[in-house]
């Protein structure tokens, strides 16, 4: 327990010192689309961050409906370091969740990215509904923390739907795109490089679709499918054995923890149970180390250590404010974006359990060992959705449509459960020519967490060819 508290506080600990500035005006002659008109055109208030005084911070003013149809406006806050003459432009990185705003990170990308930052100037911000913005829903944040796929109680997510009320489809990528795209203007960016983690990367290749000569060169760490989440992690389930076993063979365990992680799932039905902690834990130890002995017990019929387990990565890694990483806005993002067995979430409310339940009679063994079908179609962020009130969906793109002719890196660890490198296969037609990395021993966001650091020098020598 002692280890993991100290592994989780570890993640925060770099530090990088750039000189701030002043952010740039709007570019002449870049026109605001009437529906934006006196939002956008710039960043306000700025001033050292309070929280990083190295770097400027400030807030772009966006808004709630980028059609106009509902009135509104939201502020987003800002972060940049001060190179403003940089001469390969501005870099932003976009952060994951969805949920996890952009501005408490700076310091550590920063420091992350140091090797590249004078020739770049780094941007990051809040998106919408993330920070000190963040869309509340106490009792879902309560029951899910950071987690994708722990399940919540059905009340958590009624009173959070009755909460956001109709605004929620107001929280989808989409508007998040439309939102950098005023970001980029206030920045006075003809391009910008993208530097995505995980759902960013999502949120980066729909910026490319949506803006093609808008973007330089796109960075993908720890990538998410290209049409968006699976609600039923198909590439998760079977790529824990692989994981599994690897990590056992680093660590010299002497036991096969997949078939003993499929003979716990039939024992005591709680494949989405562990399918949760093993992704959380895989922030904390990459090497998941002592898991294939608490899966061996488990599997003998001894749980007790196995619940211990679930309890240690719930209470020291899953359990986080709306400040750290909003479940308001996680809801409200994916059920917006995906789709589910059902279809969308302009699907009617009734009748999408039925679906479910066709989708999981359907499933193989094959498709989810080392779980069971009923893992897939009882995941945390599905069964979020499942519930999630009817309302329309925003347009997507052509699922024809490839990215930019831009250069691309694509970034995974070997040992990422959240993001498996499987993902990046279907990204060889996608993207143009991409060039892929996976780092040995990494898990998910290799270049802000890897011990190892071939990640990030990748980044840096791509970001600077």
């Amino acid at each position: 327990m002692t280890r993991t508290s100290g592994r989780v506080a570890a993640l925060a600990g770099a530090v990088a010192v750039v000189a701030a500035t002043t952010l740039a005006t709007p570019a002449a002659g870049l026109a605001t689309p009437a529906a934006t008109a006196g939002v956008g055109a710039g960043i306000t208030g700025q001033a050292p961050c309070p929280e990083a005084p190295e770097f400027l911070c400030g807030t772009l003013t966006v808004p709630l409906d980028h059609s106009g149809a509902t009135p509104g406006t939201l502020h987003l806050r800002v972060a940049v370091t001060g190179n403003t003459t940089a001469p390969r432009g501005d870099l932003l990185f976009l952060t994951g969740g969805p949920g996890q705003p952009g501005v408490p990170s700076m310091r550590r990308t920063a420091t992350s990215l140091e090797p590249v930052l004078k020739d770049y100037r780094l941007v990051m911000f809040d998106q919408r509904g993330t920070g000190r913005g963040a869309l509340q829903c106490p009792d879902l944040q309560e029951d899910m923390g950071t987690s994708d796929l722990a399940v919540p109680r059905r009340r958590s997510i009624a009173d959070c739907a009755a909460a956001l009320g109709p605004d929620a489809r107001h929280y989808s990528t989409a508007d998040t795109v439309a939102d950098i795209d005023l970001l980029r203007r206030a920045l006075g960016a003809r391009r910008l490089t993208l530097d995505g983690v995980s759902y960013g990367t999502f949120t980066a290749q729909r910026y490319a679709l949506a803006h093609p000569t808008r973007v330089s060169r796109l960075v993908l760490d720890s990538v998410t499918p290209r049409r968006g989440l699976d609600p039923l992690d198909l590439a998760a389930l079977p790529a824990t054995a692989r994981i599994l076993r690897a990590a056992c063979r680093a660590t010299g365990c002497a036991t096969d923890p997949a078939e003993d992680l499929a003979t716990t799932v039939r024992r005591y039905g709680n494949g989405a149970q562990i399918l949760s902690a093993l992704t959380g834990y895989e922030f904390v130890d990459p090497d998941y180390g002592g898991v294939p002995d608490i899966l061996h017990e488990a599997a003998a019929g001894r749980p007790a250590k196995l619940q211990d387990f679930f309890d240690l990565v719930r209470r020291e890694v899953d359990a986080a404010p709306a400040e750290e990483l909003s479940q308001g806005l996680h809801s409200a993002t994916l059920c917006a974006d995906s789709h589910f067995p059902w279809g969308t979430t302009d699907t009617p409310v009734e009748g999408r359990a039925a679906a479910l339940e066709r989708t999981r009679e359907h499933l193989t063994a094959e498709q989810t060992w080392p779980y069971d079908p009923a893992t897939a179609t009882g995941l945390g962020s599905l069964l979020v959705c499942l519930d999630w009130p009817r309302q329309p969906v925003p347009p997507t793109p052509p699922d024809h449509r490839e990215l930019p002719r831009v250069p691309v890196l694509l970034l995974g660890g070997d040992r990422d459960l959240a993001t498996p490198y499987e993902l990046m296969d279907e990204y060889t037609e996608f993207a143009h020519h991409p060039r892929t990395v996976i780092v040995p021993g990494a898990a998910h966001s290799v270049q802000n967490r890897a011990e190892n650091p071939a990640g990030r020098q990748a980044v840096h020598d791509f970001l600077l060819e």
